[in-house]
């Protein structure tokens, strides 16, 4: 009998949960930029191994919430600690700093917690062992497993302890899926991508993206229509850019993208639109899938 369950991806924002998703799959499933706070959605990610199938969920980072939104990520994050049958909790090479309301979740849970040290390839070695201790006084993991997620090390290692703590049972899904969320989904998530990594810090965490139209066409390209939402009418000149450069760069960086992760041609439309405060509204917030 093969091992089946899930597994929750859990830690602050920017701590590599989505880079550690995106290496075990083998292919760009999540977006990663180097702001915290990428993430704002519950994604699942399937691997079928000989040994079981893993089935992922890259969550939003635990962070304390300052407006509506940030309100729903977390929630989101801290709901998927009741589905999932093991728990990887990542952290960076650092002094402890957990957030307390997520550890009183996990010893109310009760499920077996792995803590995953990622980004190792950026101290020394010697760090890790006075690291772990400090970590055993404040928890009970049943593991601690050192990583670099962007140099896929030690992935085996943590791949095997998870295949241990696993339940056995039949697979969930077919083996060639890979996510449930739809095409349109991953879409805007890519373009969404394109402006955190292009401007600075006010534009990016005051947008969201909205597939207005996604049409295939046999034997043409693919449209795909998006709307990308502002907060306030001054940031729409700032994110268009002198006679539109600035939006022409996401829209042909976003096609590429979307165009290998479909693996077929699409012609790519943006325009934006501004909604006064979105990310503070929960009508606003519902509409937009959060």
């Amino acid at each position: 009998m093969k091992k089946v369950g899930y597994v929750s991806l859990l830690g602050k924002p920017n701590v590599g949960k989505s880079t550690l998703l995106n290496q075990f799959l083998h292919q760009k499933l999540s977006v990663v930029t180097p702001k915290p706070q990428t993430t704002r959605h519950k994604i699942l990610g399937i691997l079928n191994d000989e040994r079981g199938q893993i089935l992922f969920l890259d969550t939003p980072g635990i962070f304390q919430p300052k407006i509506e939104l940030h309100e729903r990520m977390v929630k989101t994050a801290l709901k998927t600690l009741k589905d999932a049958d093991l728990f990887l909790l990542l952290v960076e090479p650092t002094r402890p700093e957990l957030n307390g309301e997520l550890l009183s979740t996990l010893k109310r849970v009760n499920k077996p917690t792995l803590l995953t040290i990622n980004k190792i390839d950026t101290v020394a070695k010697e760090v890790l062992l006075p690291l772990i201790i400090e970590y055993k006084e404040i928890y009970n993991f049943d593991e601690f497993i050192p990583i670099s997620a962007l140099k896929a090390d030690g992935l085996e290692v943590l791949l095997q302890s998870i295949l241990h703590y696993l339940p056995e049972g039949e697979p969930l899904f077919p083996p060639d899926v890979l996510t449930e969320s739809p095409e349109r989904f991953f879409v805007q998530e890519i373009i969404r991508e394109k402006i955190f990594l292009q401007y600075g810090e006010e534009i990016p965490y005051s947008t969201t993206v909205v597939i207005d139209e996604f049409r295939e066409q046999e034997g043409s390209k693919d449209h795909i229509r998006a709307i990308i939402y502002v907060e306030k009418e001054s940031q729409k000149p700032i994110l268009i850019g002198q006679k539109g450069d600035s939006l022409k760069r996401v829209g042909i960086r976003a096609r590429e993208e979307i165009e290998r992760f479909l693996g077929r041609p699409v012609y790519l439309e943006l325009w934006v639109k501004t909604r006064k405060n979105w990310s503070k509204k929960k009508e606003d917030l519902r509409e937009f899938g959060y």
